[in-house]
Order: C-alpha cells, then sequence, then structure tokens
C-alpha cells in the first residue's frame, strides 16, 4: 500500500511543484480576503483546470465559507480537498465489463500512448486471472502493428493483427470472433491513433465500432478513451469529439508524471461525466494504476 501511495506522490511531482503548489502558500494563515479568491482561481486556471472548472470550484468554496463561517485561509485546504474529490467520480468497482469477452475499444488521437496502454492493460489483466487478447487495429501506422507485437512477445500476451493499409474493421471483427472461440476474458482492440479533427477517420471509428456490434451484439463493452496529460486543455476537445463519435465509457491519463497539467483531469471530468479508470504514472507496465481519486488530490495538493 506504501509503495502504491509513493507512486502517485512521485507521478504527481510536476503537478503539484509547478501549479498546484502555489495553492499551498496562498492557503497560508491569513485572513480570507478578496484577493485570496483572485489567487486560488489563478493557481486553479493555471493547473489547467479549465475555467468553467475553476468558477465552479471558487463558487462553492465561497458557499462552504458562509455556511460554515471560515475566516481563515487554513481553513480552507480540507474544505478545497473534499471539493475536488467531489468532483472525481469514483471508478467502477470492477474496471472491465461484465461480458465473456469483454470486448473494449481503446480510441485517443496519435500520440497519446495509446498502443502501450493496451499493453500495459492486458498485462494488468493477466495478473488478475483474466485471459486476454489484443487486437492491432491501427492499420494506418506502420509500426503500430509491429509496437504491440513486440510488446506483446515481451508481456507473452497474443495478438492479433491485420496487414499494414488493410481493413482496421475487419481486423476488429475477426479479434472479436477469436476471442470467442478462445473462451478470452478481455479482448483490447488498439484502433488507429486519429487527430480528432479528420471526419474521414473519425468515421472510420464508427464504423469499427459498428462491425464490433455485429461479430458480438452488445459489443464494444467499453470504449476508453486514451488522453495524453501533457496536451493539457487540448484534451477537451479531443475529449468532446471523440465522444460524439463513438460515446465514450472511460478514460485513461497518461504521462501524468511527464504534466504539469494534472488539473485537466476536473475539466475532461465535467466535460464527459465518465469516470477516470487508470492513470499512467511511469513508463513500467506496473505503473499504470488503477484511478484512486483521494490519492491523485493528496498527491496534487501534497496532503
Amino acid at each position: 500500500m506504501a509503495d502504491i501511495f509513493s507512486k502517485w506522490i512521485s507521478g504527481l511531482e510536476r503537478t503539484r511543484k509547478q501549479t498546484f503548489g502555489r495553492i499551498s502558500s496562498i492557503l497560508g494563515t491569513s485572513e480570507i480576503a478578496d484577493e485570496t479568491w483572485d489567487d486560488l482561481e489563478a493557481a486553479l486556471i493555471q493547473a489547467d483546470m479549465g475555467l468553467p472548472t475553476t468558477q465552479s470550484v471558487i463558487e462553492s468554496l465561497r458557499i462552504a465559507v458562509q455556511k460554515e463561517g471560515l475566516t481563515r485561509t487554513n481553513e480552507l485546504q480540507e474544505v478545497l480537498r473534499e471539493e475536488l474529490i467531489k468532483r472525481l467520480d469514483p471508478p467502477p468497482d470492477e474496471s472491465v465489463p461484465v461480458a465473456h469477452p469483454a470486448v473494449i475499444l481503446l480510441v485517443g488521437v496519435n500520440g497519446s500512448g495509446k498502443t502501450t496502454t493496451a499493453a500495459k492493460l492486458g498485462k494488468r489483466f493477466t495478473v488478475d486471472g483474466k485471459k486476454v487478447l489484443l487486437a492491432a487495429a491501427d492499420t494506418f501506422r506502420a509500426a503500430a502493428v509491429d509496437q504491440l507485437q513486440v510488446w506483446g512477445d515481451r508481456l507473452n500476451l497474443p495478438v492479433i493483427a491485420g496487414q499494414m493499409g488493410g481493413d482496421p474493421g475487419a481486423v476488429a471483427y475477426d479479434s472479436v470472433e477469436a476471442a470467442k472461440s478462445r473462451g478470452v476474458d478481455v479482448l483490447l482492440i488498439d484502433t488507429a491513433g486519429r487527430l480528432h479533427t479528420r471526419y474521414n477517420l473519425m468515421e472510420e471509428l464508427k464504423k469499427v465500432h459498428r462491425v464490433v456490434g455485429k461479430a458480438m451484439p452488445g459489443a464494444p463493452h467499453g470504449v476508453w478513451l486514451v488522453l495524453d496529460a501533457t496536451t493539457g486543455q487540448n484534451a477537451l476537445q479531443q475529449a468532446r469529439s471523440f465522444h460524439q463519435t463513438s460515446p465514450i465509457t472511460g478514460v485513461i491519463l497518461t504521462k501524468l508524471d511527464s504534466s504539469a497539467r494534472g488539473g485537466m483531469a476536473f475539466a475532461i471530468q465535467q466535460e464527459l461525466h465518465v469516470p477516470i479508470l487508470f492513470a499512467g504514472l511511469g513508463e513500467k507496465p506496473e505503473d499504470l494504476q488503477p484511478f484512486d481519486r483521494e490519492e491523485f488530490v493528496n498527491g496534487i495538493l501534497a496532503v
């Protein structure tokens, strides 16, 4: 347990030191004044929480101050912590949807860490005793199939792959059929990374979604959006576009250890209203951790 806690502390160091670290100095021992709210608002915006979310948090804190009769800034620390925790949905008791096989599409833009995340998820689910199959449905990027197969070999995970430039829908269909015939528990389909502004590519994602449903009614059982935490507020527009194309059921935040923009988690949560399922706190497979909202908030506030 202590090791997991240290992962959150170390993984969120940049966000804590470069952005949320200002908050501890703002919430010192002085009296709550108008400049307190101005300084706190500026700090939260700098942390990439986004203006709408920041304003909503400030309003909630003002109400708490009035209701509880708080007068000192240090009294706001715990109120802020509780408010931030409340703004993150608790992850489901079981991250893997109830289905056999559970078919999960991983979607996101190029460079978000989607392929690596697919492999890390596969390893985690295998350790949990599940039989996992990976599908390399990114037939557009030359190295994508090879990358997933290398990960599969390294982690001893089977991979279904198509030909470069082939039909990603066909790969997805074949992988569902293979998962059913092999008695697989979880099928993770790595879709092609695509810019959320490219209409044709987003339409291709819709097709993959439909094809999977034809191969297995009710599938996909999860559509998980992989977001690079270093992109900050840019991830918000990505989230909107992908959610419109193929309704997202969960979010995975990668590269949190490389980012000072951890505040975007709150903006994404407010935008999508779906749980953050996992967080990338390092490069090793075991550094992909189930999202813990309390550890996340404690990590960025250093409490």
